[in-house]
């Protein structure tokens, strides 16, 4: 048994099958009103119905409708005649189609209001429908009339009862191009992935949990009042407020901030980089060290390697690009050559600059011999 005052009766049509119903509202409101008043002694201020006609103040009762036209003509329309409208939603909410939930556009949900089975009758068309609707996972899109004007509806199920979300029409949702913004910015990765830390250190809520602060406060401040106590003092929390002169310091102290309410430590990475990562360290004197040690030190490894480059650089005026081992053979071939044509200091010169090996000195220097003792040998027998 409702114990809340319905705002409309008529029927759910359901292809052939039609349930009686009453609707209510499904939400209320507990927001604080307040009451105008003259500020010099106090007294209300009250807003009276006036005819301008009779320049009286009239009662409800003796209110009705009337539509205005172009011209300012008052057309007047009365409840049966909105009533004898031939359309078939003037007492009916009307099915038109299932679809899946994911379908509606939250930007239309207006007034949500219960349906409840009007009478022992329309028990088990309601249940029907309720579990139809429970197994196809889907809502019902229906239109119907309420207040003066045909409506848009979405009929779902919450817990055992269907409830009607009032629907706004297509038309009446505004375009978004005018409000996106009209300069072009572009997001770093760096700043999506802050704001990705932050959704996470903030996390899941459950609604249950949230209330109105500011109706409680709103609340001590009358009870206060009331019993001529002082008001209760505003918080000394500083909200950050104004430009956003800095995206990234603004969001690396975001996620500190909600990572401190949880009661979570926050590390010292965080202050620089934001994400809580080990930065990566990249040891460049090192190896700009490692790549000169090879240099400096390459002669002083190998001995020898001094006389060898010096028989290079002298092989290399003679004979371009020839290996080693050439270079030593044509050396020795010169030396002999150049032995036989020249005096005896000539030819110490040339083996030295050649770079030949001491077996090659050994042999120049028996020829040297061989040449001096047979010398005197000819000229005797001349």
């Amino acid at each position: 048994m409702l114990h809340v005052r319905s705002i409309w009766n008529g029927a759910i049509s359901f292809g052939l099958v039609s349930i009686p119903i009453k609707v209510v509202n499904a939400t209320e409101s507990h927001s604080i009103s307040f009451r105008q008043i003259h500020l010099d002694d106090g007294g209300r201020i009250r807003y009276r119905k006036v005819c301008e006609l009779e320049d009286s103040e009239v009662s409800t009762a003796e209110i009705g409708k009337a539509y205005e036209d172009a011209d300012g003509t008052l057309i007047p329309i009365t409840d049966e005649d909105l009533a004898s409208l031939p359309i078939p939603t003037a007492r009916t909410i009307e099915i038109v189609a299932f679809v899946p939930a994911d379908r509606i556009d939250p930007l239309q949900m207006d007034t949500a209001y219960y349906l409840s089975a009007n009478g022992v009758p329309a028990a088990k068309p309601y249940v029907l429908l309720r579990e139809a609707l429970k197994r196809s996972q889907k809502v019902a899109v229906a239109k119907f009339a309420l207040r003066g004007r045909e409506r848009l509806g979405m009929l779902r199920v919450v817990g055992d009862v269907i409830a009607m979300h009032g629907l706004l029409w297509p038309d009446e949702i505004r375009a978004t191009d005018e409000v996106a913004p009209d300069a072009d910015v572009t997001v770093r990765d760096k700043e999506l992935d802050l704001a990705d830390a932050l959704m996470d250190t903030l996390g899941e809520v459950d609604l249950a949990d949230l209330h109105d602060d500011y109706r409680e406060a709103v609340e001590e401040l009358v009870t206060a009042k009331a019993e001529g106590h002082e008001a209760p003092a505003a918080p000394s929390g500083e909200k950050s407020g104004g430009k956003v002169l800095d995206l990234m310091a603004a969001l690396e102290k975001s996620v500190r901030a909600a990572k401190e309410s949880r009661g979570e430590e926050t590390e010292e990475a965080e202050e620089t980089t934001g994400t809580g990562k080990d930065a990566e360290v990249t040891h460049l004197p090192a190896r700009k060290s490692a790549a000169r040690r090879p240099a400096r030190t390459a002669p002083k490894e190998v001995g020898g390697k001094k006389s060898t480059s010096t028989a290079k650089k002298a092989a290399a005026k003679k004979t371009a690009a020839k290996k080693s081992t050439a270079k030593k053979s044509t050396a020795r071939k010169s030396t002999a050559k150049t032995t036989a044509k020249t005096t005896d200091g000539a030819t110490a010169k040339s083996t030295g600059g050649t770079a030949g090996s001491r077996t090659s000195a050994k042999k120049t220097a028996a020829k040297k011999t061989t040449t001096k003792k047979t010398a005197p040998r000819k000229r005797a027998s001349a």
